[in-house]
């Protein structure tokens, strides 16, 4: 069976990126699902600013429709920041994301931290996130919390610890390759904190051997296509695989190149590429070697 394939938000958002002002696809949501689902792919990530202008131009619920009729199958929402912090902070756009999430079919809302240095102390994200994983589960969808090297969540370790300490089903993470090996997590690192229903996503993307400029501007303008950078990819599936992840594989794509390219051609290449990744490989392949984990 073919591997499934979502296009996170970033994928289809062509010539826009994070932190830009205003951070909203200048591509027509319509546009965007049409050209996704031609394109092979089972599923469409959304962001917040995209549907801010959703909810108040065509609406959430012709949205919905929409994406059932295009037959796509899976969809993601995203990123709730400060969730940590006073309500007043956050709460609207959770609300919003909840909206989006429980009107489009959505089974993954996801969260983020703020940029800085990684904390010492998970101790008042605990709580927090387990409230928020209730009001997710009450709703019927999971959260997956995304470690970045530069956020105060920085690594999948990290991540997996403040899951742990969080103890509920809602609450998992998303696993991105970048973020994997710009942190310097090895693959034995990643295999050993992952525990059975952890990972909620994953998003599959390449990179050259070292950073340019910023690890922020390496992973909102560098990425590379999957397959075509230096990550072991092979060895990363390898592990998400064997942690019982099936899918739907997500791919996130930010690069100049990327946002550069006619949407239909840059969904084409994304897709091209990690379904090479993924196709099955000879069985004797599939065995984890002592330096692929290392």
């Amino acid at each position: 069976m073919a591997a499934e394939l979502l296009a996170t938000c970033w994928t289809s958002a062509g010539a826009v990126r994070p932190r830009d002002e205003p951070e909203v696809s200048p591509i027509p949501v319509e546009e965007r699902v049409r050209a996704v689902a031609a394109g092979g792919w089972a599923g469409i990530g959304l962001a917040q600013g995209d549907l801010e202008v959703v909810a108040a131009t065509i609406g959430i619920e012709d949205l919905a429709r929409q994406i059932r009729t295009a037959g796509l199958r899976y969809v993601e929402v995203e990123l709730l920041t400060d969730w940590w912090l006073d309500a007043a902070l956050w709460r609207p756009r959770w609300e919003l994301l909840t909206a989006a999430a429980t009107t489009l079919g959505a089974g993954t809302v996801k969260l983020g931290t703020a940029f800085g240095e990684p904390v010492a102390d998970l101790g008042p994200f605990v709580e927090p996130a387990r409230i928020l994983a209730r009001e997710a589960a009450d709703l019927g969808f999971r959260l997956a919390l995304e470690p970045l090297p530069f956020a105060l969540v920085g690594s999948l370790p990290q991540g997996a610890e403040l899951a742990r300490r969080v103890d509920h089903p809602a609450f998992g993470l998303c696993v991105d390759a970048w973020h994997v090996f710009r942190a310097g997590t090895s693959l034995k690192a990643l295999a050993a904190c992952l525990t059975p229903g952890l990972v909620v996503n994953v998003e599959l993307n390449d990179a050259d051997p070292e950073p340019i400029g910023t690890l922020f501007e390496d992973t909102r303008d560098r990425r590379r296509y999957p397959g075509e950078g230096s990550f072991d990819l092979p060895g990363f599936v390898d592990v998400l695989s064997t942690a019982g992840f099936t899918g739907p594989w997500g791919v996130e794509m930010l690069s100049d190149e990327h946002r550069g390219l006619p949407l239909e051609e840059a969904l084409r290449r994304a897709r091209d590429s990690t379904l090479s990744l993924l196709e099955p490989r000879d069985p004797g392949d599939d065995q984890m070697t002592p330096d692929r984990m290392a």
